[in-house]
């Protein structure tokens, strides 16, 4: 009798939806388009080669990998230096971290990884946002518990709906999560707004979870407000774990450093459940920890404030671009790297939803843009503006061409 060697429950509920949409938009034979492909579906800013980290984090790698004093193991919830300067990096007058607050792992998705399954048990469920980054529920429903969605309201760009969050609350409910700045949506919330999610937050005592990974990455006119701090200023009533790390700040996917900050009441047992949950697996590379530490103790404002005015620039480019199509309707973004653009499919002659919409334009133009299928949303799709500008602006004129070529 042959092997037949099981894959486990838990291998066969972790499954990411967004590989099975994708391979519908890629379906069929490959695109005779002439034309080169411009990916504004990539969410890794490095892929261009026109953004790149702060010098300081790229010489402190090389420092440390050239002392040899960081080549052992490193400690399983994050080595020392790196949890102090996160730390005072993220301490403010109104909010006190210590080291024993901070729990680093390998990346932000990393970081999620731990705290969600620290905090989940089967049956039990979070809130998370629609349109929304999709792997929250990918690690949910792996450990056998659930998400329920909240909606954002594209006519207000993106500002949560509170009466769809209030009403998504039930008796298995242990936490909301609130991603700020938003993937996908590009959109950042007010400080008013996020003291009226924290106050729903209160009233069902769930826990916030905080997706802050594009946290400071804001465009004039907006401003960044750490959950945490929100927290603070209603009397630090409501418990905060907020999900951050190295790769979209400052421009290092590939370093695989995030962390987690503890912050507020009631968070004892589950951040001791998180360090043990840390020692399964040692977190982000020793090196990397270390770089990290150096360049977060300086704080790279000046790097900081040109790669916001760069990604402003790049999303006006793309923006500029997209509100001259027939059938689009754009939402300007306030920060991130995306923008979710609105396909009013009444107004094309044989397009019939999001899918159709980038498979067509993938194969007829060569550009290829995420739909908003991806993130929970029908008839939107999702565009990163990391490309230089003048990528941008020829994906804007293709797509007006598209749009023309399809409209009724």
């Amino acid at each position: 009798m042959p092997f037949e060697i099981k894959a486990s429950e838990k291998a066969k509920r972790t499954v990411n939806p967004i590989r099975a949409i994708v391979d519908k938009v890629l379906a069929g034979p490959p695109s005779t388009c002439p034309l080169k492909r411009i990916p504004l579906s990539l969410g890794d800013p490095t892929h261009f080669g026109n953004l790149l980290p702060p010098s300081l984090l790229t010489s402190s790698l090389q420092d440390c990998a050239s002392s040899h004093k960081f080549d052992g193991y490193v400690p399983a919830f994050g080595c020392p230096n790196l949890r102090k300067s996160v730390a005072e990096s993220f301490s403010s007058e109104n909010v006190k971290y210590t080291d024993d607050d901070v729990v680093v792992a390998s990346g932000c998705s990393g970081a999620l990884e731990l705290l969600l399954t620290g905090l989940l048990n089967p049956g039990q469920n979070i809130l998370v946002p629609k349109p929304g980054f999709p792997l929250y529920e990918v690690i949910a429903v792996s450990h056998g518990s659930a998400v329920k969605y909240y909606d954002l309201n594209p006519s207000e760009n993106w500002n949560v709906d509170l009466n769809s969050l209030e009403s998504a609350f039930d008796e298995n409910t242990v936490g909301v999560l609130i991603n700020n700045p938003s993937n996908p949506c590009g959109s950042v919330f007010d400080k008013s707004h996020l003291k009226l999610i924290m106050q729903v937050c209160e009233k069902h005592k769930a826990v916030v979870i905080g997706d802050e990974v594009y946290g400071g990455m804001v465009f004039e006119g907006s401003e960044y407000n750490s959950l945490a701090e929100v927290s603070a200023e209603m009397g630090g009533t409501v418990p905060v774990v907020s999900c951050s790390g190295m790769a979209k700040q400052y421009l290092v996917p590939g370093m695989r450093v995030g962390w987690l900050t503890f912050y507020g009441p009631g968070l004892e047992e589950l951040k001791g459940g998180v360090k043990s949950l840390s020692q399964v697996v040692l977190g982000a590379c020793h090196l990397a920890q270390e770089a990290s530490s150096r360049a977060l103790d300086d704080g790279c404002e000046e790097f900081k404030k040109e790669l916001n005015l760069k990604l402003q620039t790049q999303a006006g480019a793309l923006e500029s671009g997209l509100k001259g199509c027939h059938g689009l309707t754009v939402i300007k973004p306030e920060g991130a790297m995306y923008t979710m653009v609105k396909i009013n499919v009444e107004e094309f002659k044989d397009i019939p939803n999001d899918i159709e919409f980038t498979k067509m334009l993938l194969d007829e133009k060569n550009v290829f843009a995420l739909p908003g299928t991806c993130f929970g949303i029908e008839n939107f799709f999702r565009a990163v503006y990391c490309a230089p500008v003048e990528m941008l602006e020829e994906a804007g004129v293709r797509i007006k061409e598209f749009c023309e070529d399809h409209k009724k």
